[in-house]
């Protein structure tokens, strides 16, 4: 019978010190080999991102999220940027759902934005900020996707980027860490 010398988690840390000591820039996280561009984001805003979308209520929103890793991962950067949006706007239609609060499931990323801020999702001391913070997360993953890979190339082939990718994927880890930890600070 076959008994392995080392426990699945060692093996799991040993292989992610590897990668990290010959800058490949992968993890093995959480069943799934995710790209890291950099590691002090992804430690700082990708890691928290996954770990708060493990909660149940929000498994729409992980599925999303690991999808545009895995399309991230493979040089799929249009598919990338659609899964963002779809995991960005996920997240608000699960808070919105556990809240009770109304929306339309066809409800946009602006329309979300609207009924979480109705809601108070932010402090209200934000409030002269939160003019900023609404065109930030209605101009940052929305737009991004809208421009280069939701309604059609037209006659020029539109190209997205790596590094234009990696900066919606981070941005949109941002978005649902803030939205992630500002619901479970109303509890």
């Amino acid at each position: 019978m076959f008994s392995p010398a080392i426990s699945c988690e060692a093996a799991i840390k040993e292989i992610n010190e590897r990668f990290k000591e010959h800058g490949i820039g992968f993890q093995f996280h959480a069943g799934r080999i995710l790209r890291i561009d950099s590691e002090f984001t992804h430690q700082e805003v990708a890691v928290p991102a996954l770990t708060l979308l493990q909660q149940p209520f929000l498994g729409g929103a992980y599925q999303e999220f690991l999808a545009a890793h895995e399309h991230h991962r493979h040089g799929r950067y249009k598919e990338c940027l659609n899964e963002c949006l779809k995991a960005f706007e996920s997240t608000m239609k699960a808070i919105c759902h556990t809240r009770k609060w109304p929306y339309n499931q066809n409800d946009t990323a602006r329309a979300l934005i609207k009924v979480c801020e109705d809601n108070n999702l932010f402090p209200v001391f934000m409030e002269n900020h939160l003019n900023g913070l609404r065109m930030t997360l209605e101009s940052g993953v929305p737009t991004a996707r809208n421009k280069t890979s939701a309604h059609g190339q037209g006659v020029t082939p539109i190209k997205v980027s790596a590094q234009f990718a990696s900066y919606v994927l981070n941005l949109t880890a941002t978005n649902i860490r803030f939205l992630a930890e500002s619901e479970r600070a109303m509890k």
